[in-house]
């Protein structure tokens, strides 16, 4: 049974962190292995679980339940994961289309940078597709490669949105230390001509990222750029503070960082 695929559109305003942190965790446990009609409850109820992660029902959490890896990984490799994706890329340039850019060059969007630019999904289908637990270690050494390969949704939106004006910040949770690595990633995987590519300075070491990110949106407002759109596969992407106009979340069951 092919996973179903979702509408991921998610649209945040004036969403902050104080609402972010009443969440509650909410996760749907398996019963019976087969319903009335065949079809396996076990999976039935991981797509219960998937609707939860990408609404952000389930809180912090750290691992894909096991019952629920052999759904993960078919809906990542399938095309449920590609369908999803250009929704949310196809709702994010219908907006794009409609806002009232002024021609100053102060029009901007943000994207996050690991699974919404370029995919970690060959670093995660070698580490259970999310179920174990995460090792920076490991993660950093693959980043290393810079193999990473663009998402070609994003990268389709991305070059829209640059087509009609946009200045394109990135911003990632990477370290300073990975700056020309992860530009040369990028730059391999087809991106190029962004305004500003900012990462983690000693200062925002071991900051959550809805607050890391909050900053460096802030700061970019405080240089008179006005964020009309933001794109992220979590939701720290996307709140907190200086949010942008709409906020659109990209899917991953994989893995989830505050």
């Amino acid at each position: 049974m092919a996973a179903p695929s979702f509408f991921l559109l998610a649209v945040v305003t004036c969403v902050g962190l104080a609402g972010a942190a009443r969440i509650q965790r909410v996760v749907p446990e398996s019963s019976s292995r087969v319903d009335g009609r065949g079809r396996s409850r076990n999976n039935r109820n991981c797509s219960s679980w998937h609707f939860v992660v990408e609404t952000n029902g389930a809180g912090h959490w750290a691992t894909v339940p096991q019952r629920c890896v052999g759904y993960v990984k078919q809906y990542m490799t399938g095309k449920s994961y590609e369908s999803d994706s250009a929704a949310v890329a196809s709702e994010a340039l219908e907006f794009a289309r409609s806002v009232n850019m002024t021609g100053d060059g102060k029009d901007a969007w943000v994207f996050d940078i690991d699974d919404t630019l370029v995919s970690c999904l060959p670093y995660y289908a070698e580490h259970g597709y999310g179920s174990e637990v995460f090792n920076e270690t490991t993660f950093d050494e693959w980043v290393d490669e810079g193999v990473a390969p663009a998402l070609p949704e994003t990268k389709k939106l991305y070059y829209e949105l640059h087509s009609l004006g946009f200045q394109i910040f990135l911003i990632t949770g990477r370290s300073e230390s990975q700056r020309n690595l992860t530009a040369s990633t990028l730059r391999r995987a087809g991106y190029s001509s962004w305004k500003k590519l900012v990462l983690r300075g000693t200062e925002d070491k071991g900051k959550l990222a809805i607050i890391y990110k909050s900053k460096k949106r802030l700061e970019i407002e405080k240089e008179g750029y006005r964020i009309h759109g933001s794109a992220g596969d979590q939701w720290s992407d996307l709140l907190g503070n200086a949010t942008a106009t709409r906020s659109f979340k990209l899917p991953n069951p994989m893995y989830f960082i505050a």
